[in-house]
């Protein structure tokens, strides 16, 4: 993999043939092949098990591949990074406040605090946090902690945000909140996302493009657009229209991992 400009199409992350196979022999990916354009929202959606998490990581290069390439964008300079990486659990440092959490990556790109506090209250401002800077990570909810957590992958302006299933521990009135709430920072920001889920209530709210993947091993079974416009509030959620869309996505999912 480089890190490096990529001018095909305007995509972000080009993943060409990647596979993945762990130490025990299990194959976890097979022959990868999708692109990602400049600020569009993407869902990975599947099953536990399928590989969405894995292909993840691997872009993040958090693990490498051990077939085919991958290509991701650099940053353009200046204050931007090229990556953000929201995990499944917050890991949130006990010992410092909210907004010293929020600062950590700016800190480790050797910004000065006096430069990183005020960027890093924007961003919590941003989130819903304002107000809560001094609080520590024992003294909120579950859905607080995920909002530093975002804020953290956010602070530094990266132009692609990747999420691992995010939400998937919190109750369904915390998680419609913060579908929501990342909606609207990504109309704002205009990052490209690939955000993993095993919902298709989920998917379908989130993204413009849905990709489909199955298990044993993981693969792509499908690739579609999701035309519902933005921005999506409770009246899309409890629209004929979405349900409609959540019923072809199902479908769809179920017949491809049944072929």
């Amino acid at each position: 993999m480089t890190e490096a400009a990529i001018s095909d199409g305007g995509a972000v992350i080009s993943v060409r043939k990647v596979s993945k196979r762990f130490p025990n022999g299990t194959l976890a990916l097979k022959a990868i092949d999708f692109d990602v354009p400049e600020g569009q929202f993407v869902s990975l959606l599947g099953p536990s098990g399928c590989g969405k998490s894995t292909l993840l990581r691997i872009i993040a290069e958090l693990t490498p591949p051990t077939g085919g390439t991958f290509r991701r964008v650099a940053h353009s300079g200046g204050a931007g990074v090229a990556l953000g990486f929201v995990f499944q659990e917050p890991t949130l440092m006990p010992w410092a406040s909210t907004l010293r959490n929020v600062m950590l990556p700016l800190m480790l790109a050797g910004i000065a605090d006096r430069d990183a506090e005020p960027r890093a209250a924007a961003m919590l401002k941003s989130v819903g946090l304002e107000g809560f800077e001094k609080a520590y990570p024992r003294e909120l909810s579950g859905g607080m902690k995920m909002r530093v957590s975002i804020a953290r992958a956010l602070v530094t302006k990266p132009r692609i945000l990747l999420m691992d299933e995010p939400f998937a521990a919190l109750d369904e009135i915390t998680r419609h909140r913060l579908n929501d709430d990342l909606i609207a920072l990504w109309e704002r920001e205009r990052f490209s996302a690939i955000f993993v889920t095993h919902s298709v209530l989920e998917s379908v709210y989130l993204a413009q493009r849905i990709v489909m993947m199955a298990a044993r091993p993981g693969r792509i079974v499908a690739d579609f657009a999701n035309a519902a416009p933005y921005p999506r509030d409770e009246l899309f959620r409890t629209s004929a229209e979405y349900a409609q869309l959540c019923r072809n996505a199902s479908q769809a999912l179920k017949q491809a991992m049944d072929a």
